[in-house]
């Protein structure tokens, strides 16, 4: 077996090491055991891992310079080439994840991730209910969506209860809520030149409805899964400053930012792969061809074969299967272009592999 150092592996490997190291970095917690009222215990089914985090917050840092001066880099990612075979550098200088009214990260305070009526879980479940046959199924989901009655509405930071489908509830006067502000600076250097500083934030965020299912596969004796992400704010901005954050240039701002993407699922799976090279694969493997005679020349059920046309109708019409992406209005600088929507869109066959640019 051949072993690789951290420089020879991909891009995307090295990149998925150094998140799942900030993920797992010592957090200090704030915790203690709280009652239960019997209607909150009456819903709690024992089953899997409920995971809240209360009072949360998150935020990472360069440290200060070093004796000569220069500025440590405790959050770096290098290894890469530009096509003109210049070093290519990605520092990221702030990561956080905070209460709402943040002021882009300037002032941090602490939410809540998750409520103890609906946490975030870790559970092993029966394939069978969720159509995937004969399967245990390990999934890794956020707070899941409830009725319109019960819920707030995904995207007003002032929503009250019975506005919409979010468990998750807004920040108010006397209670932070359990909607994020999340955001990043980073410099991207490229040989000599480190003049692109790229700034993302995202306002009261909410992720309810996300997960991230696993279960193998005995034909291609591969990883296979389902990725669904929900990702709501009422504002995402980026914009590009100079270094030391003097002067920046014009904000690209997204309100009512809505993204719905569904990657995978029961009839199409994506599978998770490495090639002989060391680069990651993940494919979404095109949808069968029906066979001659399955679907009648009408394409209606009665002259076709009735399991053929029912797994056909059942991909192209279940809203599950598809992504859908909802700007409330899209700006850069004082230049305003309005709405933008994209609905049902549907990954009928999806490719995509690593290649390590340093070779």
């Amino acid at each position: 077996m051949k072993w690789l150092s951290f420089s020879q592996l991909p891009v995307f490997a090295r990149l998925l090491l150094v998140m799942a190291a900030v993920l797992t970095a010592p957090v200090p917690v704030e915790a203690e055991l709280q009652g239960l009222s019997e209607t909150e215990m009456s819903s709690i089914d024992g089953a899997g891992i409920g995971l809240v985090l209360e009072n949360f917050k998150f935020s990472h840092g360069t440290d200060e310079s070093d004796a000569s001066g220069e500025q440590a880099r405790i959050f770096r990612i290098g290894g890469i080439k530009s096509t003109d075979g210049r070093d290519v550098d990605i520092t990221v200088n702030h990561l956080y994840i905070a209460g709402a009214n943040s002021n882009y990260g300037e002032t941090l305070g602490p939410v809540n991730l998750g409520r103890l009526l609906n946490p975030w879980k870790i559970d092993v479940v029966d394939g069978n209910d969720i159509g995937i046959a004969d399967k245990a199924v390990l999934e890794f989901a956020a707070s899941a969506m409830v009725n319109s009655d019960q819920g707030y509405d995904c995207m007003d930071s002032g929503a009250g209860p019975g506005s919409g489908t979010c468990s998750s509830r807004p920040a108010s006067a006397g209670y932070i809520g359990e909607r994020a502000d999340i955001g990043m600076q980073m410099n991207v250097a490229v040989g000599d030149d480190r003049s692109a500083n790229i700034n993302i934030h995202a306002k009261s965020a909410v992720i309810d409805g996300s997960y991230l299912r696993l279960w193998g596969d005995n034909d291609r004796r591969q990883m296979v899964g389902q990725f669904k992400l929900n990702f709501y704010s009422p504002e995402l901005s980026i914009n590009a400053c100079a270094q030391d954050g003097s002067t920046c240039g014009s904000r690209i701002l997204m309100s009512n930012f809505a993204l719905e993407l569904a990657i995978g699922n029961q009839l199409q799976p994506v599978f998770f792969d490495v090639d002989g090279s060391g680069n990651f694969v993940v494919e979404v493997a095109a949808i069968r061809r029906p066979q001659p005679g399955e679907i009648g020349a009408d394409g209606l059920r009665g002259g076709s074969d009735a399991d053929a046309w029912d797994f056909y109708e059942s991909y192209y019409t279940n809203p599950e299967f598809r992504s859908n992406l909802k700007i409330g209005n899209f700006s850069v600088g004082d230049r305003d272009f309005g709405s933008a929507r994209v609905q049902g869109m549907l990954i009928q066959h999806l490719n995509i592999k690593t290649r390590d640019l340093s070779q």
